[in-house]
């Protein structure tokens, strides 16, 4: 099943995997998607930590998955650092596994490119490669408060916007605000793209856990932050837990409310705070409960 054909039939939730990279990791993940998929996602995709060997069981899980029939699934792609021949490979490959779905991704640009040989500058160069390769639904990066490589707002909505046109559909950056997902939907719309963007959703559970997601390129809100910490003084670490889910919770509502075409939940590898915030949003059936009337 093709992730676009998924969105224009209505709204989609889907959840995000990185690939284990230790026994006790593929232990973590393996009873994470055994929960999760009782929820019905309408896909999953897998992250690619980068190297080879991360390429490579990011490629064995997506396979895994989608020869398991219970899941859609959507492998990241990463073209920094490989030639135009090995990356036609790597498409082709997915296509003989019977995956159909991507998230074409730059990557980071090494300190000295001379020491890697690599074709590929930006993701948009990617998205043009599985065109030529094959039929792919493919999905880019979208980032609220600008990628982190952008001189500026406007560059930034202007590359995505490029990139955009010729995919077909994006996923947030992790963010905390509905203005952030309504003001770049917004400017897409002014340069006319109109393609599913859908908001990423990954709750702040610890006050550590603030810093890490800035350094990340999604700084946490003031006013969510002061939340955590009344919620902290009130009750320690199990109460900021319980207010950083049910501020994603808010969230998601507030963005299905706005139209967001589905909800994208960074898991981190584990179920229990992605299943709270998915079981107030939705019923045992998968659809939306919608807001308790006052």
């Amino acid at each position: 099943m093709r992730i676009d054909t998924l969105l224009a039939a209505g709204p989609t939730r889907s959840f995000e995997f990185f690939p284990p990279k230790s026994a006790e990791e593929s232990t973590t993940l393996t009873a994470t998607l055994h929960d999760l998929e009782t929820l019905r996602p309408s896909f999953v995709s897998v992250t690619y930590r980068g190297g080879r060997e991360s390429r490579q069981r990011t490629f064995d899980l997506v396979t895994d998955i989608e020869r398991s029939g219970q899941l859609v699934s959507m492998a990241h792609l990463i073209c920094v650092g490989h030639s135009r021949d090995e990356m036609r490979e790597i498409l082709r490959s997915y296509l003989e596994a019977g995956v159909v779905n991507v998230m074409a991704l730059g990557g980071d640009i090494p300190n000295d490119p001379a020491l890697v040989v690599s074709d590929f500058r930006h993701a948009i160069e990617l998205v043009e490669l599985a065109r030529e390769v094959g039929e792919f639904s493919v999905g880019v990066a979208a980032h609220p408060l600008g990628h982190p490589r952008s001189t500026s707002r406007a560059s930034d909505r202007r590359h995505l916007a490029e990139k955009l046109r010729l995919a077909d559909f994006a996923v947030t950056q992790f963010l905390f605000e509905l203005g952030d997902w309504t003001t770049l939907v917004g400017e897409l719309a002014e340069f006319g793209v109109t393609k599913p963007v859908l908001p990423g959703i990954m709750p702040v559970t610890t006050l550590s856990g603030v810093p890490r997601m800035a350094q990340m390129g999604a700084a946490v809100p003031a006013a969510l932050v002061a939340r955590l910490e009344t919620a902290n003084a009130r009750g320690g670490p199990a109460a900021v837990r319980s207010e950083g889910v049910r501020a994603a919770g808010e969230l998601s509502e507030q963005l299905l409310d706005a139209g967001a075409p589905g909800l994208h939940f960074y898991t981190l590898n584990r179920s229990t705070a992605t299943r709270e915030i998915h079981e107030k949003i939705y019923g045992p059936d998968g659809v939306r409960r919608g807001r308790p009337t006052e």
